[in-house]
């Protein structure tokens, strides 16, 4: 058995020591999010917002334990069709995939 080939320049201690703040900021956002979302007044909707179900499923993503959590996240939220459409719906993006509902 071969040992790991290991890409990353620095040490984890590194990776941690460089960049553990900034992402620990960006987890207490989302979490600021959630929170905020669960307060709000949900004004008859009774489904979850498409958006916010592809969060849930992206975070899940995260502590799963397999590799390459960057690439499915962002799969995560990209529409896995391939046949080109005739006409874009609207301008700008939406940030996830709604199933094709618009």
């Amino acid at each position: 058995m071969s040992a790991p080939t290991y890409t990353c320049p620095m040490s984890r201690k590194q990776v941690v020591d460089a960049y553990f703040l900034e992402h620990r900021a960006k987890l207490l956002d989302l979490a600021a999010f959630l929170d905020r979302l669960e307060r709000a007044d949900p004004q008859g909707e009774s489904a979850e917002d498409f958006r916010v179900a592809a969060l849930r499923k992206a975070v899940a993503i995260l502590d799963d334990g397999k590799p390459d959590r960057a690439r499915r996240v962002l799969e995560s939220f990209s529409d896995p069709s391939t046949a080109p459409i005739p006409k874009a719906p609207m301008k700008g993006a939406l940030g996830a995939y709604d199933g094709g509902a618009r």
